[in-house]
């Protein structure tokens, strides 16, 4: 897996839920009030408007990459093995 060597206060509020990167940390209310409403980064102002269909598909995929810390490549691999044992329980079933 790998480690995340960058703020990861900053990936939270990316994706506008706790995703318990610090551990123990984090328990302990909601998202800090220093940090703003809108995303991080320069213009993150002004990305708020309605996302797309393949933008909430994309936040998600990235939510889970970040809450399991691997890589694209690894989670690629771990779902399509995920998609080939569901295949092959389909059809022997």
């Amino acid at each position: 897996m790998a480690s995340i060597h960058r703020p990861v206060c900053r990936l939270c509020r990316r994706e506008k839920v706790k995703l318990f990167l610090k551990g123990p940390k984090c328990e302990d209310g909601p998202l800090p009030d220093r940090a703003a409403p809108e995303p991080p980064g320069e213009h993150g102002r002004d990305r708020l408007r309605q996302p797309s269909e393949y933008n909430t598909q994309l936040r998600e995929k990235q939510k889970a990459r970040r809450i399991y810390g691997v890589l694209e490549t690894q989670f690629r691999n771990m779902y399509e093995e995920a998609s080939a044992s569901r295949a092959s329980r389909a059809t022997t079933c």
